[in-house]
């Protein structure tokens, strides 16, 4: 309770102090991939022959909702190449007067945007922040005032590079409008994942254990850096398309054409997330969700720790 006083503190007494860096590099002019026009194979025809998913509790039977395989043919898109980072959200909630995602809270990313704050304290508060509220892991007791500043931007620095999370799917079309931009469809975020020869994985058709991040591995934040898996690259070269974050897209989760199996879930209730994220422990990191075909299906109204999104136009 204490470390959320501190940030209330620091982060609502103030005018905003907007310090995105090059903006011109952020939001617009993120980089992107271009998706040729044409067919490829979406979903997929597999069956849970093990009977595996009510072991694992899940909540729909395993790939149902991929049915049936078929082709589909695209027009031509561009694709984000890496998730919308802190970094480019903070920009466009500065100019918008948008509310910052719960997760900049919990991290103490929020007090980035109003700096003068952190000048603003003596030494011993600012030690009781670097603890409290960053996590510091550093004997704090001897650390000058300039030496805290500098190990809690290099928290800001990490932060400003990690894929955006704790925003609804509003939040995320707003964004990606506002930049001229949209979310991409399921088909579109499919086909720039697995390509025209229907990878299973972006990289290809094996799995293999450390080639993505889904919590299986120790990052400070969960997610990791935006590119730090270089082998979590499609043909299209878009990264982390199987880990690191669940992305929202623009559908409303329905079936297929020619699909079979009913849900009480489908309609205009749910939006469509894909890939995995790295909130995932044990059963949650299976390399089912890291399928390029797998469907995932969320509140549009709520948010998530693990769900971000990139956008297409």
């Amino acid at each position: 309770m204490k470390r959320f006083k501190i940030i209330a503190a620091l982060a609502l007494c103030a005018p905003m102090l907007v310090v995105a860096a090059e903006p011109a590099v952020q939001s617009a002019n993120a980089e992107m991939s271009k998706i040729d026009a044409g067919e490829f194979v979406m979903g997929s025809n597999k069956v849970d022959r093990s009977k595996k998913a009510g072991e694992f509790g899940a909540t729909k039977p395993w790939y149902q909702d991929e049915h049936p395989e078929r082709k589909v043919k695209l027009k031509a898109f561009r694709i984000d190449k890496y998730e919308v980072t802190n970094s480019q959200y903070k920009e466009f909630m500065a100019k918008n007067n948008a509310p910052p995602p719960d997760r900049w809270m919990e991290t103490g990313y929020i007090i980035s945007m109003k700096k003068d704050k952190l000048l603003a304290l003596d030494v011993e508060a600012l030690r009781k922040a670097a603890v409290k509220v960053f996590h510091l892991d550093l004997d704090t007791r001897a650390m000058s005032k300039e030496d805290l500043l500098k190990e809690i931007d290099k928290k800001f620095v990490v932060i400003d590079t990690l894929p955006v999370t704790t925003v609804s799917w509003h939040d995320a079309d707003a964004y990606c409008k506002w930049v001229g931009k949209r979310l991409p469809t399921e088909a579109e975020w499919e086909k720039a994942a697995r390509g025209t020869k229907a990878l299973e994985f972006p990289w290809g058709e094996e799995w293999k254990a450390g080639l993505s991040n889904t919590g299986e591995e120790s990052w400070e934040y969960g997610a990791a850096p935006i590119g730090s898996y270089k082998t979590d690259k499609s043909p299209y070269e878009v990264y982390d398309m199987a880990g690191n974050v669940r992305e929202w897209v623009a559908d409303w989760y329905k079936p297929y054409p020619g699909a079979v199996y009913k849900s009480p879930d489908f309609g205009e209730k749910y939006k469509v997330v894909r890939g995995a994220g790295s909130g995932g422990q044990g059963h949650y990191a299976l390399s089912l969700f890291q399928r390029t075909a797998y469907r995932g299906y969320l509140d549009p109204n709520a948010s998530y720790t693990d769900v971000g999104f990139r956008c297409a136009k």
